[in-house]
């Protein structure tokens, strides 16, 4: 498809031969925002590396047409080393190294934006700042921040809005109503169905492979969420990767 930003093609990822999410074909169209949803331990978070290409797949094809470099990713909160001794300029200012390298200096017009981007998101005056006396919302402001400077045509956000206050997570969905508008394809994995339902017009369901994937509506009704929640009990974590049946 000439209009895909995603592609997959019976994609099975997973660690050490067990496969974490299976057997997923598709299409994520450009400019389109989605989200990914599942019982925990379906799969969202091991699709997320996937596409990044920070994980390979078992088997199958994950493709991203516009190229790897096309895509910035935001990974769990958990996975960031907050003990990393290093202000929320540099982490913000990390975001502009695909333009400048990675030993590349900064010009004055790049310090500018790293400003902007704190303007942006509310940070204004943190630039010193350790990122480890952050709170959570404020280090999930800075992450957005630096999103914003890779200026990337397609955007991994996994559990973005995960123990923040409400005021950070509007704030911070209202950038992503931004990229939407700005024709970029926007990928996120949420656990609050009522956000998904009200912010985000295409949903895939997955519970460990996929259960449904549409219009948010017709994804995310009773009898897909129910059949989902089953379908991760009944899934053996052991398993080993297996080729689809004809």
């Amino acid at each position: 498809m000439p209009d895909a930003a995603i592609r997959f093609d019976d994609l099975t990822l997973g660690y050490d031969r067990h496969p974490a999410l299976h057997h997923l074909s598709g299409v994520v169209r450009r400019g389109s925002l989605t989200a990914v949803v599942g019982p925990n331990g379906a799969g969202k978070s091991t699709l997320m590396k996937g596409i990044a290409g920070a994980l390979s797949p078992l088997s199958g094809r994950c493709e991203v047409p516009g190229g790897r470099e096309s895509v910035a990713y935001l990974p769990q909160a958990a996975d960031l080393d907050r003990s990393f001794p290093i202000s929320v300029f540099d982490l913000v200012s990390m975001g502009l190294m695909r333009r400048r390298g990675l030993f590349g200096g900064l010009s004055r017009a790049d310090r500018d934006d790293v400003g902007e981007a704190l303007s942006a998101v509310g940070l204004t005056g943190f630039e010193r700042r350790p990122i480890g006396t952050l709170s959570g919302g404020q280090m999930q402001r800075a992450l957005f921040a630096r999103l914003l400077l890779q200026d990337a045509q397609v955007i991994l956000l996994d559990e973005p809005l995960t123990a923040i206050d409400s005021k950070t997570a509007a704030d911070l969905l209202a950038l992503v109503q931004r990229w939407h508008a700005e024709a970029r394809t926007v990928v996120a994995v949420l656990h609050d169905l009522d956000t998904v339902r009200t912010h985000f017009p295409e949903t895939l369901l997955v519970a460990r492979e996929p259960v449904a994937w549409g219009a948010t509506g017709e994804v995310l009704t009773p009898e897909n969420l129910l059949r989902a929640r089953r379908m991760s009990e009944a899934q053996d974590p052991y398993a080993r990767a297996c080729a689809r049946a004809a």
